[in-house]
């Protein structure tokens, strides 16, 4: 494998970091964070991307193979974390939901950020460790759906149903690739979506978001508003768009214009070019991510490249949807652009292992060469 792989992946999430940052800066004079101060949200998010960057650039240099002997405690520490959620005077309510935790000297963040990472290494390390017994009813389905259930369900129950179902359908697709058979899958999968419909027609303002989604133009002044005036400012931006910082949306017709809706505000103010060239990137890092899992050196290396491209990826479809009005409203934030520090960070985290992915396989490649060379040389002989 060249090192295009790595280059293209890297160079994809810089344009999109980069892009996020122009489009706070955009965004930031009418979404505050109640200080006050000018450009206040995009030189937050300047400082967590350095961080994030860093965080990066240390897992990439790191032996990704040091995951899998620590999969027990950092699947535990995600789920303590996700617990604390539910913990009174440590759990912070935003929008109706705990789903953020504040902490002495971390200050506040959102745990199933993290929780993403921890549920792909743990069911990398487990199939890694029990690969013959892939397609078996224990090893193969019962104990790895429970690796991923138990903090999946304890993100659902946080109201945080968008996050949920995104790990969900990327834990899925990862039990699929690691062998799990599919009637196993077809079976929890039935009985998710069960639980996932009683709880939305349970909850009077999900449920309303679904019935606005059926009828955006009736609902524009209430449950539907967002996705109306994401679709207005997407068509009023054309080919290319009304000009950066030109947006009429963001002024309080689309109050999360930097955040779930961020695409919206491209689309308005740099056009249909840029909105297609962000696709074109998540598209650039669906491929270069699956294509380092298919050459990683062993398999635990394999279905962790394959489930951190699925917990990017499967996201920012779901956002890029309900931008769109193709999918109902989730409220998830776009990897890589969207305002928020947890987000950025172990997405950022997850783009550093798959890079170490790339170089261990590239060493493998780098130290099986002179044998090779020394075959060819005795065949000659």
């Amino acid at each position: 494998m060249g090192r295009s792989a790595a280059i293209l992946l890297c160079v994809s999430v810089a344009a999109m970091v980069a892009l996020g940052l122009v489009m706070l800066a955009s965004t930031s004079l009418w979404a505050t964070d109640g200080t006050g101060v000018e450009y206040a949200l995009v030189k937050r998010q300047a400082i967590w991307a350095v961080v994030g960057v860093l965080g990066a650039v240390t897992l990439a240099w790191l032996d990704y193979r040091l995951l899998r002997k620590f999969w027990i405690p950092i699947f535990l520490g995600a789920c303590l974390l996700l617990v604390l959620c539910y913990v009174p005077g440590v759990q912070v309510w935003r929008g109706g939901a705990a789903r953020w935790i504040s902490l002495p000297i971390l200050g506040q963040f959102q745990p199933s950020e993290a929780a993403k990472i921890a549920i792909v290494v743990a069911l990398a390390a487990w199939f890694a460790q029990y690969q013959a017994e892939a397609g078996s009813f224990w090893r193969g389905f019962v104990i790895p759906g429970a690796l991923l259930a138990i903090p999946t369900g304890l993100i659902f129950f946080e109201k945080d149903m968008g996050t949920a179902v995104a790990i969900g359908a990327a834990g899925f697709g990862l039990l699929y690739v690691a062998g799990t058979r599919w009637w196993g899958l077809l079976i929890s999968g039935s009985l998710g979506f069960v639980v996932l419909a009683y709880m939305v027609m349970s909850d009077e303002v999900r449920w309303n978001r679904i019935m606005a989604f059926q009828d955006l133009e009736g609902t524009k002044l209430e449950a539907g508003a967002q996705q109306y005036y994401s679709l207005l400012g997407l068509s009023s931006g054309g080919m290319n768009g009304v000009g950066l910082g030109d947006g009429l949306m963001k002024h309080g017709s689309l109050p999360f214009a930097h955040t779930d809706f961020i695409f919206s505000t491209v689309g308005e103010e740099l056009g249909l070019v840029f909105t297609l060239a962000m696709v074109l990137c998540y598209v650039m890092i669906t491929i270069t991510g699956l294509s380092i899992s298919l050459h990683a050196q062993d398999h635990f290396g394999r279905i962790l490249g394959v489930g951190l491209t699925a917990v990017i990826i499967v996201p920012a479809l779901m956002n890029i949807g309900v931008v769109t009005a193709m999918l109902p409203n989730t409220g998830l934030p776009l990897p890589f652009v969207s305002y928020g520090g947890s987000n950025l960070v172990f997405t950022l985290a997850a783009i550093g292992l798959l890079v170490s992915l790339h170089r261990r396989a590239r060493f493998a490649e780098r130290a099986a060469m002179p044998v090779i060379k020394e075959r060819k040389l005795a065949l000659k002989i």
